[in-house]
């Protein structure tokens, strides 16, 4: 037997695609609009989130049976406000410049519904194990999204990839821009943001039409 049942293993499958939170859920919308016209930033913020629901929801489930009910959602808040200043020092640590791009959008994962509802609709009521794995599942279904949304945005936008030109020199002309290439001025402005996830919500419903019947 794995390591990991077929009921334990669509806790994480399932959110990357057919549930994903964002595109099907609708949550997290804000930081895939702010964040992501650099594949760079993208990137942290999914490593940020990833961090702070895997490991939130296993302190949750293990506090589920000591949290009264009438303050179930301040301890919440505290929990994920506590791993949020660890990341948020972790950042300035390592990536000061980084750091302040992200600002306080890293601040606003205390808010956010995806990490909010994962407390509430699954780690209240499951084990530490099972709470991990829905964490992580939701947390690499929102990074697979903002990681996708930040490369064509950057890629599109400014000719780069993690900072580093892929497309050629636009001042010296080299590479596409030898050709008349331009970058996309639009694809860094957050309303590009939201048509490059209807493009993949469009995609994502095309592929699997019970999403369309839901």
């Amino acid at each position: 037997m794995g390591l990991l049942s077929k009921k334990d293993g669509k806790l994480i499958l399932d959110p990357l695609a057919d549930n994903n939170p964002i595109t099907i859920q609708v949550l997290g919308i804000c930081s895939a609009l702010a964040i992501t016209a650099e594949l760079e930033a993208s990137i942290v913020m999914s490593i940020s989130v990833l961090f702070v629901l895997g490991i939130g929801n296993v302190v949750i489930s293990l506090m589920r049976n000591i949290i009264p009910s009438k303050i179930r959602i301040i301890v919440q808040l505290i929990v994920v406000a506590t791993l949020v200043i660890i990341v948020d020092l972790v950042l300035k640590a390592f990536a000061y410049e980084l750091s302040k791009t992200l600002s306080v959008f890293v601040g606003l994962i205390i808010t956010n519904c995806i990490i909010m509802g994962r407390f509430e609709a699954f780690a209240l009521g499951n084990g530490p194990w099972r709470s991990f794995l829905d964490g992580i599942g939701n947390a690499l279904g929102y990074a697979v999204i903002l990681i996708i949304v930040g490369f064509f945005r950057e890629l599109l936008g400014s000719g780069t990839l993690l900072g580093i030109p892929v497309l050629g020199d636009p001042i010296e002309k080299t590479g596409l821009y030898s050709i008349g290439y331009e970058n996309n001025g639009f694809m860094l402005l957050s309303p590009m943001a939201l048509i490059v996830v209807g493009i993949i919500i469009w995609v994502q419903r095309s592929r699997n039409k019970a999403l369309v019947e839901d």
